[in-house]
């Protein structure tokens, strides 16, 4: 399956490499290539995150990361998987 990032993932992923970087540029690029690393396992094994039980179809995969974790949310597409957000786990939404 093809991944497909929304244009409001890439400026999650924007968002939240800035806010790591200040404190740590080494931290920000390992936060940068787990995330990248599990987004790519999601198209070996589309349904590893768990359904969210809103009826929106929609996923969601937990990446720890230190003590936290980061939230990414996506859709089983036809042919594809589309990513459309994801956060730190300790963010304020």
């Amino acid at each position: 399956m093809k991944l497909v990032w929304a244009k409001e993932t890439a400026d999650d992923l924007q968002r939240l490499f800035e806010f790591l970087f200040e404190k740590s540029p080494n931290a920000a690029a390992k936060a940068m290539e787990g995330i990248l690393e599990k987004s790519n396992l999601i198209t070996e094994f589309p349904e590893i995150g768990h359904l969210m039980q809103d009826d929106s179809g929609r996923r969601e995969l937990i990446i720890p990361f230190g003590a936290s974790a980061y939230v990414l949310r996506y859709y089983i597409a036809n042919d594809h998987i589309l990513i459309v957000r994801i956060w730190h786990s300790r963010e304020a939404r």
